[in-house]
């Protein structure tokens, strides 16, 4: 899943802007993709990101890095095997630590990625989803649509068993309340600037 945008500025050198493989919005400021590589840094820098969510636990290229330096972009990474036998576990901490700093506003726009933009990206996203109150069948629809034949039964398995509830303690664990998610008044009532960091690869 991709686009090709051709942009009318007279410029040859930026004449075509390539996304990532499966690129797509998520919600207003919040985009998807597999991973991106050079030559979707262009189409990159039209989104004016904030952050990356990074869902693998391979280090960072560093021609990736030098882009973010250079776009002022922070980098969250959050180290999911790309396995089928992943421990149930360590994949909820990982996705709960994920969905702090992904419903954090001042973290967007932001960009969720894995390698293929397929299962840990959908994980994440289809555990947003729950967050939504979106009903578990248009769940599973939107992660088998960017997943295709790839789709996993164990996915599919885990999004509907996370526990939603425990995200009230990871909410407060940043001491943010958050209100309407998806709507125009979406925003964060900030009770203490003190925040504990979720895990984040500076520079």
């Amino acid at each position: 899943m991709g686009l090709i945008v051709e942009v009318e500025n007279g410029d040859p050198n930026n004449a075509v802007l390539v996304p990532p493989p499966n690129f797509a919005m998520v919600e207003d400021c919040i985009f998807r993709s597999s991973f991106p590589t050079p030559s979707n840094f262009p189409f990159l820098q039209t989104l004016n990101l904030r952050s990356i969510i990074y869902l693998c636990p391979e280090p960072y290229p560093e021609e990736n890095l030098e882009f973010l330096r250079s776009q002022n972009i922070r980098l969250f990474q959050f180290a999911i095997e790309g396995k089928t036998d992943v421990s149930t576990p360590i994949l909820k901490d990982s996705i709960m630590d994920a969905l702090k700093v992904l419903i954090d506003v001042r973290n967007h726009p932001v960009l969720i990625h894995c390698k293929r933009g397929k299962h840990r990206t959908g994980c994440l996203v289809g555990c947003l989803r729950k967050l939504q109150n979106w009903c578990l069948s248009s769940v599973f629809e939107e992660y088998k649509r960017f997943a295709g034949v790839k789709s996993r039964t164990m996915d599919l398995t885990f999004i509907e068993m996370f526990d939603i509830l425990s995200l009230s303690q990871c909410l407060y664990s940043i001491i943010y309340q958050y209100h309407g998610y998806g709507s125009k008044k979406r925003r964060l009532l900030n009770k203490d600037e003190n925040l504990q960091k979720p895990r984040l690869t500076s520079f």
